[in-house]
């Protein structure tokens, strides 16, 4: 199994023949992933990479091409839109790569899609990964910007807030021959579409997930909350890393979401629920793949 994606996962991709779009794009092909369809209103009818056909509106690309799921690859102030119109399309899944939307744009597009079917990964996140089973985990589903060459196929989920910590985290995990099922990177703005929760609760439901590694930073309540329901009904090894225990309050620090505010969201009181929680707590990003395998 695995959760939210799997190869058969069939991806649009908004925002296809922009550079970073394109470039990603690309990169995703290569590693497997069923790419069916992109989006660029105005260059409907065209070819990327003379395979991938191009439609003005996700409507179209989804009723002509059954993709599933979209990745938006939009510029900040057309990304809300870009969003809305994967969730009016009825898509499963939406991963928005896009950094710099504006916080009031995203409460609308939240407003706006309570209700629907459509999950939202992100947005400023780095997507999404469940490794397939080739050589070099290729064959798998790549929706994002993540390094596909760094996974592996296996047993250990990991959510994330950052991108590079999601990488990191990765990267150790397959030095040692460890396996990943699925790895979410949720992104580090203050309003995103899915939760550290929303993952733990799916990764706890996987069968073929049978530890987790968990990481957040400084900011909101998240991990708190995700460590409270863990303390709960947790019933799998899980370890975790709070980056940002030197930050000072009120400045942020690199996420939009990253700030110490009201005395609120300190990586003190993450750790200590974490503790709580009974959740092996790395003290260094270098230690977060041993503290799961030591649990495990």
């Amino acid at each position: 199994m695995a959760i939210l994606v799997t190869p058969q996962t069939r991806l649009l991709v908004q925002g296809i023949t922009g550079g970073f779009g394109a470039r990603h794009t690309q990169l995703s092909l290569a590693y497997g992933t069923q790419v069916v369809a992109g989006v660029t209103p105005g260059k409907g009818g065209q070819l990327f990479e003379n395979k991938v056909p191009i439609f003005d509106t996700v409507a179209q690309a989804a009723q002509a091409t059954g993709a599933t799921a979209s990745a938006v690859f939009v510029p900040p102030p057309f990304a809300a839109d870009a969003i809305l119109e994967a969730v009016e399309a009825g898509l499963d899944l939406v991963v928005c790569i896009t950094e710099g939307i504006p916080v009031v744009d995203m409460i609308k597009v939240r407003r706006a899609m309570e209700g629907k079917r459509t999950r939202l990964i992100g947005p400023n996140c780095p997507g999404i990964v469940t490794p397939g089973e080739g050589k070099d985990s290729h064959g798998g589903c790549r929706i994002g910007i993540a390094p596909g060459y760094i996974h592996k196929r296996g047993n250990v989920g990991v959510v994330s807030r950052s991108g590079t910590l999601t990488y990191e985290a990765v990267y150790q995990l397959t030095a040692r021959g460890v396996g990943q099922s699925t790895c979410v990177g949720i992104g580090g703005d203050p309003v995103n579409g899915t939760s550290h929760l929303d993952v733990i609760k799916m990764f706890m439901a996987d069968p073929e997930t049978h530890g987790i590694i968990m990481i957040g930073e400084i900011g909101g309540s998240a991990e708190e909350e995700a460590a409270e329901w863990i303390a709960a009904h947790g019933n799998k090894p899980v370890a975790g890393f709070i980056a940002g225990t030197t930050a000072p309050p009120g400045r942020r620090m690199g996420h939009a979401g990253a700030i110490v505010s009201g005395g609120k969201g300190t990586a003190a009181a993450k750790i200590e629920a974490f503790r709580a929680a009974r959740i092996a707590v790395a003290q260094t990003p270098s230690e977060m793949a041993s503290a799961l395998l030591k649990l495990m």
